[in-house]
């Protein structure tokens, strides 16, 4: 191996500049694929070249070869590219993934142009090749196979049994408000965001940690429902109205110290069914697997992959459709699980983990530093 790129992949103006990878004929490179876009899931493709991935969301994973990799905001995927085709400029291409129906779309195409050693002034000089194989907008199917296509790279020892199960749907739902510039929706509503129905508010004194740790009282409750508060339809295109208004709350979920949790999350057809990239602060997880629909535990559960499942910080919910983790909580403290689309996060999709301490010094929670700054000042 001859060569490490990281880049940073951001849906930029045409006015930006253009990287450029130098490559040298015949050698392998690493690519370390980083989507730094806050609100938009990416597909990325080079032209005239195949990929094999070998990492994820810092992770190893069993390499397998694509023309087409997936990230959600924040996460990274790391690729080996040979320099195999005839000597000349390449596009690398980033482009949208939205899968909620009648959304707007940033049509924006994001480029890196991998270029061979005097490609540009040999017979590659010209306009660099378009990644033939960059998906659609839309295309879910493209999406879904390149993330069952994630796996550990060999046998994992999956955490069980299951002591604590959390079964959360994820997605959004409206507020009553009082007409102006930032609320315009249908009958005086504005668009939010919930987690088995609270639309979470991130509290506006001290943090989370520090009203747990110094026994602040009023910041948070530790009652979030570990499952929704109505079963439904979850994925139903037409759910009643009378379950699209979530209540704001900061409620948080008590683990205990050495449990062994199970997150089930379902997206929701309120509004809009969307994929949505979840992340817990604080842990790498197992997926156990993904699917469309409504997940039904008695059908689902023989699908688990308990053999070599990926350790991921970040899985795509399908939209219209669940994922199981499961990870072992040996991580104390407060932990946000949360939307990885800032404007989903911000909206409320979010919920946070307290995890207790353990019995002894090195399972408990550090203390904050002596120069901790106070909030406000």
């Amino acid at each position: 191996m001859h060569a490490c790129w990281q880049l940073k992949l951001i849906i930029r103006d045409h006015h930006a500049e253009t990287s450029i990878i130098p490559v040298v004929a015949g050698e392998t490179n690493l690519l370390r694929i980083i989507n730094a876009a806050m609100n938009s899931e990416l597909f990325v493709s080079l032209a005239g070249h195949k990929m094999t991935v070998v990492a994820a969301d810092a992770m190893y994973t069993k390499p397998f070869e694509t023309t087409v990799v997936l990230l959600g905001p924040g996460q990274t995927t790391d690729v080996l590219v040979t320099a195999h085709a005839a000597p000349g400029r390449y596009y690398l291409g980033a482009r949208v993934y939205a899968s909620a129906r009648g959304v707007p779309v940033d049509n924006t195409t994001a480029t890196a142009i991998f270029q061979y050693k005097n490609a540009a002034a040999g017979a590659g000089a010209g306009a660099p090749m378009f990644p033939a194989m960059l998906p659609a907008n839309n295309d879910t199917a493209t999406a879904t196979a390149f993330s069952n296509s994630i796996r550990s790279p060999r046998p994992v020892k999956v955490p069980g049994p299951v002591t604590q199960e959390v079964f959360t749907t994820v997605g959004f739902g409206q507020f009553s408000c009082r007409p102006g510039p930032f609320c315009q929706g249908p009958n005086s509503t504005r668009l939010g965001a919930s987690m088995n129905n609270v639309s979470f508010q991130l509290p506006s004194t001290v943090s989370l940690l520090q009203a747990h740790y110094g026994r602040i009282p009023g910041v948070f409750t530790d009652d979030f429902p570990a499952r929704p508060p109505v079963a439904f339809d979850y994925t139903s295109q037409s759910v009643p109205r009378a379950l699209w208004q979530p209540v704001k709350g900061t409620r948080l979920y008590r683990v205990r110290y050495g449990a062994v949790v199970q997150m089930v999350f379902q997206d929701t057809g309120i509004f809009a069914a969307e994929e949505h990239p979840m992340h817990i602060h604080g842990y790498h997880f197992y997926v156990l697997a993904t699917g469309f629909g409504n997940y039904d535990p008695r059908r689902d559960a023989g699908r688990f992959n308990m053999v070599d499942p990926p350790s991921r910080n970040t899985i795509g919910v399908p939209v219209g459709g669940w994922a199981v983790v499961r990870f072992v909580a040996d991580n104390p403290g407060v932990w946000l699980v949360h939307c990885h689309i800032d404007a989903h996060l911000s909206g409320g999709l979010a919920m946070a983990l307290l995890v207790e301490d353990g019995k002894t010094e090195l399972q408990a929670t550090v203390p904050p530093p002596l120069d901790l700054p106070i909030c406000g000042l």
